[in-house]
């Protein structure tokens, strides 16, 4: 008998139907000449319960197996008299398809997510990160979803590249050269007899790639890892992450934010619509007003103010804020709460930032002190998207390169698609990550990514 997922049994079955259930259990109870399994199979949140009784001739076996075993279970849905479920299965036929031992670390109590951390390879299997990886799933489909249906174009942009697209210099070195006698020219590494030739490492983020990509296709996204080679240990840094960045062309600003808000609303409204049992954990044990907080944000006016508007308010709020506001300073975590929370009370956008703190490839503005800069703030968190026009005039670009400290020569293939058929451009880049801290109330980046790599660890 082929297999039935647990969601479907519980949703497209009708009382007296033979099916069949394969999955682990996640609790046993015994009783006089009777037990009750709770059978899950990742499918959806809720367990369903077994009945098996001493007719089966393996039941004296069964009574013994440990929490976590996995079953193959035959038998017929009935209604349950027990409180809180409406369905349970009346086993017919139930294999063992593997033991566990009695060490197995899930047990019926609630575990501490740093305990949950140091087993990654079976957390999937709580309560917590089925809804948590469930989510993240439904969350992935929806973005290929959201952009497919306004026809961009998907690209797989380098994850081992040559630049250094933020010029932070944070990037996971790729070598194959003997890292105790490298061969050296002039005393310095001669990374000509590398593998690729030259000096490569983990990218940072796909959007060169990506602009080169929008300057034939029009409107394109990537949506990949990236990495970030920064000694960081908070809650909100990983040195592995996955990052959604569109380009479109023919674009500015307006267009940008216009965009961000569209693609930010579909993702909270296809998570309520589509992933209410998960969230509805989440709201009761993780996030209190969970649910409140995303509807709000779905029905939400999107403001806008400039950064320096942004700072005047910041300054003559009377707050005494742990770092200080001054024009010319990148925003804090809580100036940008204050902004979406007291002063706002919702979404805002914060635009044209000094030129001194964003990246070379933004646009700069008529007055020179600015660029075409947007990020995108939300209440509880503060940034969540961050994007700008792009700098399509070449003597612009080539003059912030330079100010920047990076030589034009080196990204002469970036530089190209402003010499042939430049166009005004704009995009923006998303952390998936922190999208689902948002959405799930998970505090810890380290929670919402299957395998967190972080400093000193990298296991599993």
């Amino acid at each position: 008998m082929e297999r039935m997922a647990i969601h479907k049994a519980l949703g497209e079955t009708s009382a007296g139907e033979l099916i069949c259930l394969k999955g682990w259990v996640r609790t046993l109870r015994t009783g006089k000449d009777v037990a009750f399994f709770a059978l899950n199979d990742g499918s959806c949140f809720a367990s369903l319960q077994v009945v098996v009784t001493p007719q089966l001739p393996n039941y004296v076996e069964l009574v013994k197996i440990g929490t976590g075993a996995c079953l193959s279970v035959q038998g017929v849905l009935v209604e349950s008299p027990a409180a809180g479920q409406r369905w349970e299965v009346q086993a017919q036929k139930v294999e063992v398809l593997g033991d566990a031992d009695s060490d197995y670390p899930l047990q019926k109590k609630r575990h501490s997510l740093e305990f949950l951390r140091s087993i990654a390879h079976l957390r999937p299997r709580s309560n917590t990160f089925g809804a948590v990886f469930r989510l993240r799933s439904a969350l992935s489909f929806a973005i290929h979803r959201f952009f497919h249906e306004r026809g961009f174009l998907y690209v797989h942009t380098p994850i081992i590249t040559a630049n250094d697209c933020e010029g932070a210099g944070e990037m996971f070195r790729v070598t194959t050269l003997d890292s105790e006698n490298p061969p050296r020219n002039s005393g310095y590494i001669d990374w000509s007899q590398d593998f690729f030739g030259e000096r490569t490492g983990l990218t940072v983020s796909g959007q060169l790639q990506g602009e080169l990509f929008a300057t034939a296709f029009s409107d394109i996204y990537t949506f990949g890892p990236t990495f970030r080679a920064e000694n960081s240990n908070t809650s909100r840094h990983a040195a592995e992450f996955w990052m959604i960045e569109p380009e479109m062309a023919f674009a500015d600003l307006e267009d940008d934010c216009r965009l961000a808000e569209d693609f930010l609303r579909y993702l909270v409204t296809y998570t309520l619509q589509h992933c209410g049992e998960d969230l509805a954990f989440f709201n009761e044990r993780v996030e209190k007003g969970l649910l409140d907080k995303l509807q709000a944000l779905a029905k939400a006016r999107f403001e806008t103010m400039t950064y320096s508007e942004a700072v005047s308010r910041l300054q003559a709020s009377g707050e005494s804020f742990q770092f200080p506001v001054a024009w010319g300073r990148d925003l804090q975590s809580e100036h940008e709460r204050y902004l979406t929370e007291k002063v706002v009370g919702g979404p805002v956008f914060v635009t044209d930032y000094p030129v001194g703190i964003k990246a070379f490839y933004m646009r700069l503005n008529n007055d020179e002190r600015t660029v075409a800069a947007m990020d995108l703030l939300v209440p509880r968190v503060g940034e969540i998207i961050g994007g700008s026009q792009r700098e399509e005039r070449l003597p612009v670009l080539q003059r912030r390169m330079e100010e920047s400290g990076i030589a034009p020569e080196s990204l002469w293939w970036y530089l190209d698609t402003r010499r042939w058929g430049s166009c005004p451009h704009a995009g923006f880049g998303l952390g998936f990550e922190r999208l689902l801290m948002y959405l799930t109330g998970m505090e810890n980046i380290r929670d919402v990514i299957p395998f967190p790599r972080t400093p000193g660890n990298a296991r599993f």
